[in-house]
């Protein structure tokens, strides 16, 4: 076996490539735009370059035949606020072979032992963990936009390395159709009707207040969670200009109290249901089935993120906010389900919400770390 830093046009190549072999007889997969991948490791397309760096790798057989990659990331912003200094692994694929998976395991556990780390997590990304994080284990099902998906042997791969698990990330399916308890629904439109609250949807046209008020909250409401690192204004308005394309305005709300940003949840239509027949190329043809099947409309939404700021996280207004996108929802009559993605298991409130609206377990992912 061969393991090869990517840095040439043909390398990088070779890693995008990678999942169609590993994933070639898998019709469950939806593989990851192409453009998407190379921009995580593109200083120019990802912030993050700016507080950390990066270094990926492929593996071929004695044949020349790719059978693995792997990434490793350094986040300075966060590998230091640990007991250890941590950095993380992320983007791996391998064939079923434990020896080529250790192989990979090993040569980013020596990079990042040179550049002074003690530990590594993984898989996550070189970014906000609401895509491309965690290892799936339960839930096999189609993927949603961003969910990482891998075949199940990986887990493993994981543990019999050393690998051990830090927590467990829940994502649990909604039936769009199925009415809220009649307990939900009088307490939601009860604190809808409350003096000085107000619901806004999203606009793009506003884009700048909106990423405020989303940064206002996020870091208010998950400031005391272990290890957090106060999101960046940067980092907000790319992810919403990378979202542009599949969202809709109508899908993303915030709460406020007395004009004071207090709650937000953001939805999007499950642009894997667009994306699929694409196999990664978006390239003229590919812009066309896009478009083609953006407007022919999907059938799942994916719920990215929500946030409360501590002192309104008991005032409904998470309730509220889902009274809110199911008027908006139903009568569209396009929507089945929506994805609650992805909450982990020390957010008691938020694994409370779920089970509040009455969704049902879908997936689990885990974060896991391995101690050099």
């Amino acid at each position: 076996m061969k393991i090869t830093e990517v840095k040439s046009s043909s390398n990088k190549q070779a890693f995008l490539d990678t999942t169609r072999v590993i994933y070639k007889n898998d019709n469950t997969w939806v593989c990851p735009l192409d453009n998407e991948i190379e921009a995580v490791f593109d200083p120019a397309k990802n912030n993050f370059h700016q507080h950390g760096k990066a270094k990926r790798w492929i593996l071929r057989d004695e044949n020349g035949q790719l059978i693995g990659r792997i990434a490793a990331f350094i986040n300075d912003k966060k590998a230091y606020s640990y007991e250890q200094p941590t950095g993380g692994i992320g983007f791996f694929e391998c064939i079923n072979n434990q020896d080529a998976a250790f192989l990979l395991f090993d040569t980013a556990k020596e990079w990042l032992i040179q550049n002074g780390m003690a530990a590594m997590d993984g898989p996550i990304n070189f970014g906000e963990n609401d895509s491309f994080w965690g290892l799936l284990v339960e839930g096999f099902t189609h993927p949603s936009y961003g969910m990482n998906y891998n075949p199940a042997y990986y887990k493993q791969f994981f543990e019999n390395y050393g690998f051990e698990t830090l927590y467990e990330q829940i994502t649990n399916h909604l039936d769009v159709h199925k009415p809220f308890s009649e307990r939900f629904t009088k307490i939601a439109n009860w604190v809808i009707k409350k003096p000085g609250y107000e619901f806004k949807h999203f606009k793009a046209s506003e884009i700048d207040k909106f990423a405020d008020d989303f940064i206002e909250i996020y870091n208010d409401g998950w400031q005391d969670f272990e290890n957090f690192v106060p999101i960046k204004r940067a980092t907000i308005i790319e992810t919403f200009k990378k979202m542009k394309a599949i969202m809709d305005e109508k899908l993303i709300w915030f709460a406020y109290i007395n004009n004071e940003p207090a709650s937000f949840i953001v939805i999007l239509p499950d642009a894997n249901q667009m994306i699929k027949p694409l196999k990664g190329k978006l390239n003229l043809m590919g812009k066309l089935i896009f478009l083609y099947r953006k407007w022919k409309g999907v059938s799942r939404m994916r719920a990215v993120v929500m946030g409360t700021k501590q002192k309104y996280q008991k005032h409904g207004l998470e309730s509220a906010i889902f009274i809110k996108l199911k008027e908006y929802v139903l009568p569209l009559n396009q929507y089945d389900e929506l994805e609650l993605s992805w909450v982990g298991d020390f957010n008691d409130k938020m694994l409370a919400l779920h089970d509040a609206v009455g969704a049902t377990f879908g997936k689990k992912h885990l974060t896991m770390r391995y101690k050099f």
